[in-house]
């Protein structure tokens, strides 16, 4: 821990699993934090908002898909300090959503293996979660 304080910044993410074991990852877009990085969709928790609710806003938002909680399975979680705050991010798996994926926030979308997650580039807070789903995966 460096000397001064960090902001604690909340934020949810889910690897949604298709029927052939694929994860979907979301690559930001131009203009964002860390644009061309490939992600977790998901999102910040709200002040008032648990983190099943706001994964579930999140998906609605950025991918066009209704998840219910009872599909969210906790899965394992991401702490990582970055130089401005510190991420707390659990993860979530889901194989059950109703619609169908599309990018609504202009971003980029791949269904890939698990096997090779661990090709894209990613934020460091997400790299520690490759290994672990291709575990369980």
């Amino acid at each position: 821990m460096t000397g001064t304080e960090l902001t604690m910044t909340l934020v949810v993410a889910v690897a949604l699993v298709d029927i052939d074991g694929r994860v979907l990852m979301a690559q930001r877009p131009e203009g964002k934090s860390m644009a061309g990085l490939w992600e977790f969709p998901g999102g910040k928790v709200h002040d008032g908002e648990t983190p099943e609710a706001a994964l579930i806003r999140e998906l609605k938002e950025e991918l066009d898909i209704d998840v219910t909680e009872s599909c969210l399975a906790p899965f394992t979680f991401a702490s990582h300090e970055y130089d401005d705050f510190h991420l707390l991010m659990p993860l979530y798996v889901c194989r059950r959503w109703e619609g169908t994926v599309r990018p609504l926030e202009g971003q980029t979308l791949k269904w890939v293996r698990p096997v090779h997650m661990a090709d894209l580039p990613m934020p460091a807070a997400d790299v520690p979660l490759v290994a672990m789903l291709r575990d369980l995966l």
